[in-house]
């Protein structure tokens, strides 16, 4: 039933896009970085801040997680299916807005990342991998790139100390050596990026409501490149 959906919604979703096309665009900021890192926290006080509409991840109601962290193999190919699908339905809503917008994990990051990952560890088949790539090149096509990408990052214990005093149920069991190839695998992927600027925020030593001097200077580099 849900993949029913999705397909059917996806029609509706190209359809919005060519109305779209001739609107003026507002600021659009990606924020991009592994499980723990802290985005949702950032992006809302940054969105604060910036008077700027957040998008966050659909996470609460997604219906594949709990069952993607027990068996990566039988369901990574249908989580990746489903995050693909809400960050294309998000960015065309993004699209449609008149402020300006930050995006909590970017529709990149689904395939670069976490479906690559997947398929490299072989908990995703060849046909499942191409297949997925097909979809994820005809989304993309239609959609407008970011106009900056924040790039979160920290260690993979870093990350693990963070996932732990969350305390997400799904996430009791996540891997650390999975959670460690996510990381490795951000790395290549931000270092490749040439069409898109980015910005890296080391974020180990930084506690984004405690020192207010650094997420300030951080905002006025957010702004200093929207200008550029």
């Amino acid at each position: 039933m849900v993949q029913e959906y999705i397909y059917k919604d996806l029609i509706n979703s190209f359809i919005f896009i060519n109305m779209q096309k001739n609107k003026q665009k507002s600021p659009f900021i990606g924020l991009a970085g592994n499980i723990g890192v802290g985005k949702t926290t950032f992006t809302k006080l940054m969105c604060d801040r910036l008077s700027f509409e957040p998008f966050y991840e659909s996470v609460q109601n997604n219906p594949y997680l709990d069952d993607f962290y027990t068996n990566m193999r039988r369901w990574g190919f249908n989580l990746q299916i489903y995050f693909l699908y809400t960050r294309f339905k998000a960015q065309i809503k993004m699209d449609s807005m008149s402020k300006g917008i930050m995006q909590d994990r970017t529709i990149y990051e689904d395939k670069e990342i976490f479906a690559w990952n997947l398929y490299k560890i072989g908990k995703m088949s060849k046909r499942d991998w191409r297949s997925y790539c097909g979809l994820f090149s005809i989304m993309v096509s239609q959609l407008r790139k970011p106009d900056l990408i924040i790039y979160l990052k920290a260690t993979t214990d870093t990350l693990l100390k963070r996932i732990k005093t969350r305390g997400r149920e799904y996430e009791k069991s996540i891997d650390l050596e999975y959670l460690h190839t996510l990381n490795l695998t951000y790395e290549r992927w931000i270092n490749s990026l040439n069409d898109i600027p980015v910005l890296i925020v080391d974020t180990n030593d930084f506690n984004v409501f405690n020192d207010l001097s650094r997420f300030y200077a951080i905002e006025q580099d957010i702004l200093r490149r929207l200008n550029e």
